[in-house]
């Protein structure tokens, strides 16, 4: 009836060509990920790096949202970062996933695909499981037209 005891991912996946370069889109959400990332989701109101060091394969970050109202904090580890084609970074605190692979769509286009994976829901959300799917995949679809409408307006 509910599907109580299936705890499989909820992911969500979108994907945009931006008129840009990978080397251009990956420095956007990649090198410059804290500066850029509370703008293409403005729900992420604190962001700070935890390690010392440049950012990349290992960095642990601390974001804070507020998502409808609701203020979460969560820590996430960078554990793919492969310049101008990939970042991944994974939930510490909490069972998430956002990846952001980046491809040639021409010499000076890059199609970017993110997917964000809720990768497991406390039991009292899994009754919501379809509501949650749909919330998902609207913020994924949200996340590349905001990255797209600021890298592409982007006169730097």
């Amino acid at each position: 009836m509910f599907n109580l005891f299936n705890d499989k991912p909820v992911v969500g996946k979108a994907s945009t060509v931006i008129q840009k370069s990978e080397q251009h889109v990956f420095n956007f959400v990649g090198t410059e990920l804290l500066a850029n990332y509370p703008r293409w989701s403005p729900e992420v109101r604190e962001l700070e790096k935890l390690t010392d060091g440049p950012l990349g394969l290992g960095t642990l970050c601390r974001q804070v949202r507020v998502d409808q109202g609701n203020r979460s904090e969560s820590t996430f580890k960078i554990v793919s970062f492969e310049p101008h084609k990939h970042i991944c970074f994974d939930g510490v605190s909490n069972p998430f996933r956002c990846d952001y692979l980046l491809q040639p769509a021409d010499p000076a286009a890059t199609q970017i695909t993110f997917t964000f994976e809720l990768l497991s829901l406390d039991l009292h959300m899994r009754p919501f499981e379809k509501l949650i799917r749909i919330a998902i995949q609207d913020g994924a679809e949200r996340t590349v037209r905001n990255i797209k409408r600021l890298i592409e307006a982007d006169l730097l």
